[in-house]
């Protein structure tokens, strides 16, 4: 071949177009990018039309909050009974004689109906090391119990298979004397507060 096409020593001419690798690069990155908008766009939209995690959120907040009374108010709490329904028993478990009798009178005048009066059982006899021990039903832990315990700081509850309602007060030996009444009072008062209502 001769003139302009005429090939000189070893450098051959180009016949295509070099290939353009950013473009291509450019293209996939986009194409990604577009894919992952559309799948977060349909997540959006999802939410929109289903509220999302709103309800659920709710619904766990309004779970872990306690039960409340109506309007949101405090929750009332559950009727205990006055000392003149609670029958007690009053038994002597120390070497001092006269203390159930002592202690039944003042009982007494504290408003309690008193039942059996004297010394405690063998199985109590002198082998209660603190204040006193309450025995009685397990129907009267959350009533009798926490009613008579305001006159007597340090008596220890228990119960057993009786199914009357009466309570023992076996006193023990660091029995000195009840409560004060204004102690008392305070102490029952503090029983049937309502509880405050949770800050949720």
């Amino acid at each position: 071949m001769g003139g302009k096409y005429r090939i000189t020593g070893n450098t051959y001419p180009r016949m295509r177009r070099p290939r353009r690798r950013g473009k291509l690069v450019l293209a996939a990155t986009a194409s990604v990018v577009a894919l992952g908008l559309a799948g977060w766009g349909t997540m959006q939209l999802i939410d929109v039309f289903t509220g999302g995690d709103r309800k659920t959120d709710a619904a766990d907040h309004k779970t872990d909050c306690p039960s409340t009374g109506p309007s949101g108010a405090a929750a009332p709490v559950k009727a205990l009974p006055t000392p003149k329904k609670i029958t007690v028993n009053v038994y002597n478990a120390t070497t001092r004689g006269g203390l159930a009798k002592k202690a039944a009178d003042e009982l007494e005048k504290r408003g309690f109906t008193i039942g059996k009066v004297g010394n405690a059982p063998a199985a109590y006899d002198k082998k209660v090391p603190g204040p006193g021990v309450l025995l009685g039903a397990p129907s009267a832990t959350n009533g009798s119990f926490p009613v008579l315990g305001t006159q007597l700081h340090g008596a220890m509850p228990k119960t057993d298979a009786r199914r009357t309602a009466d309570v023992d007060l076996i006193l023990g030996k660091k029995f000195t004397a009840f409560d004060t009444p204004a102690a008392a009072a305070a102490a029952l008062a503090e029983l049937t507060k309502p509880a405050p209502a949770p800050s949720c």
